[in-house]
């Protein structure tokens, strides 16, 4: 016989949402929020999707059933090109096309049984949402934390925006793969280097992060130590400010180098014979990714810009040069370069025939000469007063000495970059600044928001931002001076969106702001958070830094958005990652349709632990749904007993009943542990399944007063551990076996430690290590006991015959080695 898996995911689906049965409020129980990150609502949802829910719909039905308060919202991410392309290609709005995805995802995400509060859901492209991302935006750039200025920036010519350093992965757009380049525009920017020491001191506390990605955070922000170190050009004005996180070489620096959109380069060449080829030199240079530049692989290429540094150590002149291997958004988008011990320095020096001037030496062969790149620790030479010393003592005195000097000054350097925030497209939130002639910049007046997105614009996929193509957005008065102005036509990156949704989760309704502050302290921190790792550093560091503006604010009730966080593996078929392409892509409806919700949940759980890939296999599907049905028949031949249940006296269970019952507490024990502790719910899945064929031998055994009591009480269980997993053939079951409540609301189940006592116990037998047989004895056996019962066994006797005896080591409960040669 086989369930009716459509006829009872619907039953449920419908009686659920009828009855809100998973709506949140403050009450005085403990809270716990959990949270999976929200999806592009790009229509269909794909098995990425159903296992990163369903992992996180497993707690929430486990902490509720635990008897936590649990929040667990839903929204979209639903700014962003993709609707946008659409509009383009099909001439569909982006607000219709959207909204669209929006209604046909949100039924398939409720059909997979997740335990949504779809009260709280929200949209980031709804004007409720954005208006106070707006009015964030404004209190960010009153703090001087939202800044504009003109910066050679990424730009993707076939999105034809800008991008932040982030979203160039291997020289290439994120998302949609084409080479990205450098172009010069005016551009907003969110000042997250004034948090870099913050972020990175506060990552230490996350001890419920992956090592992995708290790893990924701190070498993005790439904290460095060192010098800033002030070079005279000669015959000219201007200084040149080096960065370096080594002065122990400065002696060996041998020529300078320029990142080529340096505002020095054009000020040094104007005018003069290196001019045309510099500016040649810069055009090369637009088209190829700061990734390609800063490659081992890439050949290290440059230009004499015809001006020399003055060392202000040894007052040698040194040629200043322009080269692809420096970027400007390091240090100070200048180095002093040592070829005797930096490698690309080295390979550069050698093609221009450039001075390479050994300062460090392996102590001992200070006199040898240097026949390649030096770079480990060593004693100074050709380094004056400072000869002799070890490098990193003469790193420490040579900074001193600067400082004193005044000829530079002790730094710490971030890798991280201010966040690149303006988006040259229409679908995003508007950009609440106005430019008046009088006034300047003007932000938006709160009480005038949200400047909403207009309707009337024109998408060709070309040129600027659309929002030019809308006068009536356009153009605008100025708040401070009444006269005519024009708005901010740039959108913002999306995921300034994602930067905050958590909090407004926490008062999702709320028209007067953005959420309250004493409802956000009563859900936040997000106690369980649940999305790829490859948010590592975009989306994740930036909802950190959100999160500690609002604090500063007084507007966050905590500092930091995620106190536990879950990295789940992606799903992958033959090998790859699910995707059109490539044409392996498993459609998650058509798994529902032909074997229900409940086995597509119970197999992207079970195949491989969370934080693992998943690679699909239609035999394990299969297995799943086999499984099911041998429960619901375990069920619905039993049910009559479980209606009739009566509590059973332990101590008068049989052997066979007390090893049952063993088995029953023991998977009791490991199914909570396996979610609560280490979210190992493939293993939790083995146990339950291992107990449900326990429960069926157990069913032959022999009938007397405890047998039916024992069995009711053990598909009790059953029906509730798998729950979390499969939640509608659990209700369906629940309501089988008699019970008027959701199962999802019982108490998880307790057990019992003196179930898990054993009377008796299987010892290993060992021969010199190897095992020669096993035997049952006493759960209290002594050792001297168990040592000599080994000794009697047979076989023991006979591998042991003509042998000297050497030692018998016991392992309580566990095993027997006998060595003897």
């Amino acid at each position: 016989m086989s369930y009716n898996f459509s006829k009872i995911e619907k039953k449920w689906k419908n009686k659920w949402e009828d009855e809100n049965s998973f709506e949140s409020f403050r009450n005085d129980k403990q809270k716990y929020y959990q949270l999976e990150m929200f999806p592009y609502p790009s229509g269909r949802i794909h098995m990425g999707h159903v296992r990163n829910y369903s992992i996180g719909d497993v707690v929430a039905r486990f902490r509720r059933m635990q008897g936590y308060n649990v929040l667990h919202p839903m929204g979209w991410d639903s700014f962003g090109l993709p609707a946008e392309n659409a509009a383009i290609k099909h001439g569909i709005h982006p607000n219709k096309w959207t909204l669209e995805n929006i209604d046909d995802m949100r039924e398939q995400l409720k059909e997979i049984g997740l335990s949504y509060d779809w009260n709280r859901e929200i949209a980031t492209c709804s004007p409720d949402y954005y208006k106070w991302t707006q009015e964030f935006f404004i209190e960010m750039y009153n703090k001087g934390l939202a800044y504009k200025k003109n910066y050679a920036v990424n730009w993707c010519p076939s999105c034809e925006t800008v991008l932040a350093n982030e979203q160039v992965v291997n020289g290439q757009c994120e998302r949609c793969d084409s080479e990205v380049g450098k172009k010069e525009l005016d551009q907003w920017y969110f000042k997250i280097t004034d948090y870099a020491e913050r972020l990175l001191e506060d990552i230490e506390k996350l001890d419920g992060w992956p090592e992995k990605v708290k790893s990924m955070q701190k070498n993005w922000i790439g904290k460095s130590e060192g010098a800033e170190i002030n070079f005279k050009i000669k015959d000219f004005e201007d200084e040149l400010n080096v960065f370096t996180t080594r002065p122990d070489t400065i002696y060996g620096v041998t020529y300078m180098v320029l990142a080529p959109e340096h505002p020095l380069v054009n000020k040094i060449v104007i005018g003069t014979e290196y001019e045309g080829k510099v500016n040649e030199f810069k055009k090369k240079l637009e088209h190829m990714s700061d990734i390609d530049r800063t490659s081992l692989d890439t050949e290290k290429e440059g230009v004499f810009t015809g001006r020399y540094a003055i060392n202000p150590l040894t007052n040698k002149e040194i040629p200043i040069y322009i080269a692809n291997y420096v970027l400007i958004d390091y240090g100070t988008g200048a180095i002093m370069a040592v070829p005797a011990h930096d490698e690309r320095d080295f390979e550069f020096a050698k093609k221009y025939n450039l001075d390479i001037t050994r300062v460090i030496a392996e102590k001992g062969k200070e006199a040898e000469e240097l026949k390649v790149v030096y770079t480990d620790k060593g004693v100074m030479v050709n380094s004056d007063k400072f000869n002799g010393l070890d490098n990193e003592k003469a790193s420490r005195e040579i900074t001193n000495y600067i400082e004193k000097e005044k000829i530079g000054t002790k730094t710490i350097n971030y890798r991280l970059r201010d966040w690149l925030i303006s988006r040259q497209r229409y679908w995003g939130t508007p950009i609440p600044m106005i430019y008046c002639e009088d006034c300047g910049i003007v932000p938006v007046p709160k009480e005038s928001l949200p400047v909403v997105l207009p309707t009337d614009v024109e998408f060709s996929g070309k040129g600027e931002s659309p929002l030019l193509t809308s006068k009536e957005f356009v153009h605008t008065s100025c708040p401070k001076c009444g006269k005519k102005a024009k708005r901010e036509t740039d959108t913002m990156d999306t995921f300034v969106d994602s930067s905050w949704y958590f909090l407004r989760y926490t008062d999702s309704n709320n028209s007067e702001k953005a959420f309250d502050k004493a409802n956000a302290k009563y859900w936040m921190k997000v106690d369980q958070y649940i999305g790829g790792v490859e948010h590592a550093i975009l989306h994740l560091l930036y909802a950190r830094f959100f999160t500690k503006v609002l604090y500063d604010m007084d507007i966050s009730p905590v500092d930091e958005p995620f106190k536990n966080l879950l990295t789940q593996g992606m799903v992958l078929k033959d090998g790859a990652k699910m995707s059109k392409s490539k044409g392996n892509v498993v459609s998650p409806e058509e798994i529902v349709s032909n074997y229900g919700a409940d086995t597509a949940r119970l197999f992207v759980l079970f195949a491989a632990p969370p934080e693992r890939d998943l690679e699909w296999n239609d035999q394990g599907v299969e297995g799943c749904f086999r499984f099911l049905n041998r429960v619901y028949r375990l069920v619905d031949d039993t049910k009559d007993i479980c209606m009739n249940n009566k509590s059973f006296d332990f101590d008068k269970l049989n052997k066979i009943e007390k090893e049952f019952n063993y088995s029953l507490n023991n998977t009791i024990k490991k199914v909570t542990e396996d979610i609560d502790q280490r979210f190992n719910f493939n293993t939790a899945i083995s146990a339950i399944m291992e107990l449900v064929n326990d429960t069926n031998k157990f069913r032959e055994s022999k009938d007397n007063e405890n047998k039916n009591k024992l069995l009711s009480k053990a598909i009790e269980n059953i029906v509730v551990l798998l729950a979390p997993f499969s939640p509608y053939i659990a209700e369906e079951l629940w309501s089988m076996i008699g019970n008027d409540k959701s199962v999802h609301s019982v108490n998880w189940p307790k057990y019992d430690e003196k179930a898990l006592i054993k009377d008796e116990v299987e010892i290993v037998i060992q021969v010199n290590g190897k095992v020669r047989g096993k035997i049952m004895v006493s759960a209290d056996i002594s050792k001297e006991e168990l040592e000599k019962k080994s000794l009697e066994i047979e076989k023991v006797k006979n591998m042991i015959s003509g042998k000297e005896l050497r030692k018998v080591i016991v392992i309580p409960k566990k095993l027997v080695n006998i060595v003897a040669n």
